[in-house]
């Protein structure tokens, strides 16, 4: 539906440096392995990176925003969770682990899931953000760029690849958020090559 990119510039009362703020872009916009063109993080120890490439989110989920915090809806519009993508008729319970979307002339991989921080709070003005988010499990993907190419508005997302259905996005949503894995899924996790670097690291060291 959309494609946002954003600087850093202060957010909340405290001024905290933040690439949180996205604006929508119009035209072509070249995605490279870290990023789109024109998008930048300030803190780089937990934000950005090649398995940080490109946040996507579905655009579906801010009607049931809109419906859970009524008082921020004119602010639930395609870029208010910091995604750079905001993408119609796709959500967390449509994708697996490792899918692989063409998006434009880019090649596009679901690696992992977002993690809420402090800073989603900051943008609207409200603490119960982050916690909702998690309760929810509307968190949206990250995609680690796989082909280097040119993204838009309008563009379809076509799913090129689907190397793991045995293991569904919302699955790894729930471990991510929640710690409770199977013996079976940690072993799985620990040697997915589509996953996360993170993700199979801490697998490994809890199967340890």
């Amino acid at each position: 539906m959309s494609i946002q990119t954003g600087g850093i510039a202060p957010l909340g009362s405290d001024a905290v440096p933040s690439g949180f703020v996205k604006l929508s872009r119009s035209g072509a916009v070249r995605v490279g392995r870290l990023s789109l063109d024109g998008d930048v993080q300030a803190d780089l120890s937990v934000h950005g990176g090649a398995e940080k490439a490109v946040y996507g989110y579905a655009a579906s989920h801010y009607l049931a925003w809109a419906a859970e915090f009524p008082e921020l809806a004119p602010a639930f519009v395609g870029g208010a969770m910091g995604e750079n993508s905001t993408i119609s008729g796709l959500d967390e319970g449509a994708i697996c682990v490792g899918d692989i979307h063409a998006i434009g002339s880019a090649l596009l991989q679901v690696c992992q899931p977002r993690q809420p921080c402090f800073k989603l709070a900051l943008r609207h003005d409200n603490k119960y953000l982050p916690k909702a988010m998690v309760k929810s499990g509307r968190a949206g993907w990250y995609y680690r760029v796989l082909q280097e190419g040119i993204v838009g508005a309008g563009h379809t997302v076509m799913l090129h690849g689907r190397p793991h259905p045995e293991f569904a996005f919302t699955r790894l949503i729930e471990i991510v958020y929640h710690g409770h894995a199977t013996r079976e899924e940690l072993a799985m996790m620990a040697t997915m090559d589509a996953l996360a670097s993170q993700w199979r690291e801490a697998a490994r060291m809890r199967l340890s």
